[in-house]
């Protein structure tokens, strides 16, 4: 029987696009859904395009009996958080202990933390004159950007960089690395 994935995304869905289309006949991993807190998101043209059922969720639904009713409906064995920018309830984190993964454009721990995505992360990195950067992939516990990492991937920063371009050289390694470190972590439970 397949793991069916449920993809979490709040923005375009670029990573989640990649996600899609690497596990798209594959053996053991199936995207089965798409969910998002933001009605315009990205992402929801990404599902249509690949004919994926996607679920617009309202502020604190994450948290209902009605919502685990959908994962459960869909028959979802794991969450990934690809840009999504909500906190995960306890209940469904303990649901899916060690089945909710989540992608981060800094290399954790340094610059994790509530409010630290996107922009912020590389903005952050920039004032403070790091000379690397990269992503992380880990699991999502309780506390934002603290649970095991998985993966991590370096590139550099050049002093004459602005945000925008460490951002193009992260979103790259996210696209390189997340799928396959996802299929290698379900694979391996």
């Amino acid at each position: 029987m397949k793991i069916k994935l449920a993809i979490f995304a709040s923005g375009g869905g670029s990573n989640a696009l990649k996600i899609i289309e690497y596990f798209r006949g594959h053996e053991n991993i199936i995207v089965s859904l798409i969910v998002t807190n933001k009605p315009h998101a990205g992402v929801i043209q990404h599902a249509r395009d690949n004919a994926l059922p996607y679920y617009i969720h309202e502020k604190g639904e994450l948290a209902t009996d009605s919502f685990a009713g959908l994962l459960n409906e869909h028959k979802i064995g794991a969450i990934i958080l690809a840009g999504y920018l909500k906190k995960i309830p306890e209940a469904l984190i303990e649901k899916y202990a060690n089945r909710i993964i989540n992608i981060h454009p800094a290399l954790l721990p340094r610059y994790g933390g509530k409010g630290m995505y996107g922009h912020f992360v590389h903005e952050a990195v920039v004032r403070d004159g790091e000379t690397q950067s990269g992503m992380t992939i880990h699991l999502v516990n309780e506390k934002y950007d603290e649970g095991k990492i998985l993966f991590q991937a370096i590139c550099p920063v050049f002093p004459h960089d602005h945000a925008d371009e460490v951002a193009k050289r992260v979103l790259s390694l996210e696209h390189k690395y997340f799928a396959s470190v996802i299929e290698r972590h379900l694979l391996s439970l």
